[in-house]
């Protein structure tokens, strides 16, 4: 159980430090991605062990790593500014 934690928390330190270092233009401060990466493989690691029970720790991993990804797809911003034109113009 400590090594699935273990993993599942470097997964998401990982994940968070490789999006912050391709995106870094489209996130917020690196502090939040960094620790919405970790709490989303926390939380993945603990749904997957909840469903899956202890049947090993690459299917925890692996959900690990689905829900960090997921969380941190949630704080990018748009490429470029948004444009209103309003009907008339």
């Amino acid at each position: 159980m400590f090594l699935e934690t273990f993993g599942s928390a470097v997964l998401g330190l990982l994940l968070g430090w490789a999006a912050f270092h391709r995106l870094a233009h489209r996130l917020p401060s690196r502090l939040l991605v960094l620790s919405t990466g970790v709490a989303g493989a926390l939380f993945g690691g603990f749904v997957t062990h909840s469903a899956l029970g202890s049947s090993g720790i690459l299917p925890n991993l692996i959900g690990a790593a689905v829900v960090s990804a997921a969380s941190l797809s949630l704080l990018l911003r748009p490429a470029g500014r948004l444009r209103r034109r309003s009907l008339t113009a």
